[in-house]
């Protein structure tokens, strides 16, 4: 069974082998999370504890999807500092491992970001990924809706620019409420 788990920075610091292949592997199979392939493992698990003090600080919250001991996903969430932003906060960082794709886990994660920023009084969440991806497929049918595209805004894990499509949504509302043309997203199968 999988549980979806906040973590604090001595946790992190703890699962940072863990993320650190799940970074690895999420990379290798052409996810686009801010890295490129090949990704050394012990630079990936370097990058996981250097979060472990903004995580203490709470300018950063991470979810870790647990399947038994063995991290299956994550998430971040980065509240935004100023004081006229405080009420936004920015989706990062949403992995699950290419192995356990397709049982709803990056529905599930979100879902987690999403009741705890209800709870936190956020009225927008927002979040970034290459255009053309199937992640766009998940965050469309967990309600997101597509604000547009910019082009050439950063290299896949090949290396090659490619665009990045920008998404919104309101926490605590399952379906999108309306893009910049007033219609709804279209709903698409899970990706994760």
């Amino acid at each position: 069974m999988t549980e979806i788990v906040s973590v604090s920075g001595p946790e992190l610091v703890t699962y940072a082998d863990e993320l650190a292949a799940l970074l690895v592997d999420t990379v290798h199979d052409g996810a686009s999370v801010g890295f490129l392939d090949p990704l050394d493992r012990g630079a990936a698990a370097d990058w996981w504890r250097e979060r472990a003090r903004a995580v203490e600080q709470g300018v950063v919250r991470v979810w870790l999807a647990r399947d038994g001991e063995r991290v299956a996903g994550t998430i971040s969430l980065v509240p935004a500092p100023l004081p006229n932003a405080r009420h936004r906060a920015e989706v990062a960082k949403l992995m699950v491992r290419p192995s356990g794709r397709g049982r709803g886990l990056g529905r599930a994660l979100l879902a987690a970001v999403d009741e705890w920023a209800v709870s936190a009084g956020l009225s927008l969440l927002v979040l970034d990924t290459e255009s053309g991806s199937v992640a766009e497929r998940l965050y469309r049918a967990a309600g997101w809706t597509e604000c547009g595209s910019i082009p050439a805004y950063a290299q896949n894990t090949t290396g090659t620019l490619m665009a990045t499509t920008v998404y919104w949504k309101t926490p605590g509302k399952p379906e999108a409420v309306g893009g910049p043309d007033g219609a709804g997203a279209t709903m698409g199968g899970d990706a994760s």
